[in-house]
């Protein structure tokens, strides 16, 4: 079973690294990770930390007062397919909307986009390119 927890933000750096960073010459270490109003939830099975992701307080749509951004979204290749992910997403969820906040953004890997759009996330804009990773999309949801 996996078990989702606050962790801190060095606890997601070695999955950004190995997940998302890899054979990638770009930071891994996010302006924002240690910002008032952001946390990062960690998927744990067994004990291990094996999923992260980061939620910022970030604008996308200056039509919304507040609004978070999810950032470095990552699983380990041996959980992928079993939920975790939807698990971060959906215990993000409940905690931004505690916050009195229903806007979650994120700019979403273009092989992603079916997993973001099955947790009812909409693609907002045209594809874009981030330079040594591929093509993304921005992606909204309202909670």
């Amino acid at each position: 079973m996996i078990k989702i927890k606050n962790i801190s933000t060095q606890d997601t750096y070695e999955i950004r690294l190995t997940v998302l960073r890899k054979n990638i010459d770009l930071p891994y270490k996010f302006k924002g990770d240690n910002d008032k109003g952001t946390f990062h939830l960690g998927a744990f099975y067994k004990n291990e930390l094996v999923g992260i992701a980061t939620f910022m307080k970030n604008t996308i749509d200056n039509e919304v007062e507040e609004q978070y951004q999810l950032r470095g979204m990552a699983t380990l290749p041996k959980v992928r397919g079993k939920g975790t992910g939807k698990l971060l997403i959906e215990e993000a969820k409940r905690i931004i909307k505690e916050k009195g906040i229903s806007f979650l953004w994120c700019n979403a890997r273009k092989e992603a986009v079916g997993f973001y759009e099955s947790l009812n996330f909409k693609i907002i804009g045209e594809e874009f390119d981030v330079q040594k990773v591929g093509l993304h999309c921005k992606m909204m949801t309202e909670l």
